[in-house]
């Protein structure tokens, strides 16, 4: 991969992470809890990806599945963190398909979300730095 069509498509990543956060933390102020931790899921993923571009010079799999994304960016994760991008990992499947809606909405409380929309937020400020 070329380095400017590198830097290009990180910043791409990146710039729709942050777009993704904006919005994530907007659904929480209107009361859409789910819908706040499925973009919680995209900032996470969209920041890996753009790790994961700058890590090994190929574009990123087409997976959703944090801790994949994780490791094949060569992040080290402690115990805790892979806790956090497991449950997050969940809200993008339990979002996305109607056979799993039911499950989210039921989790999906206002301090659940607050917890997790705070969590994403520190993993993208950590994962960023290694940008």
């Amino acid at each position: 991969m070329e380095k400017k069509e590198k830097a290009e498509l990180q910043k791409a990543w990146l710039e729709s992470a942050v777009e993704d956060l904006k919005t994530a933390e907007e659904l929480f102020n209107l009361g859409r809890f789910s819908g706040c931790l499925f973009f919680c899921h995209l900032i996470i993923e969209k920041t890996l990806k753009a790790i994961y571009i700058k890590v090994n010079d190929i574009y990123p799999p087409p997976t959703h599945k944090l801790i994949n994304l994780a490791t094949l960016s060569k992040i080290k994760l402690d115990k805790e963190l892979k806790l956090y991008l497991t449950e997050i990992t969940t809200f993008n499947v339990e979002a996305r398909y109607d056979i799993f809606k039911e499950k989210l909405y039921k989790k999906a409380t206002r301090e659940f979300t607050q917890k997790y929309l705070d969590i994403a937020k520190n993993i993208f400020v950590k994962f960023k730095k290694l940008i």
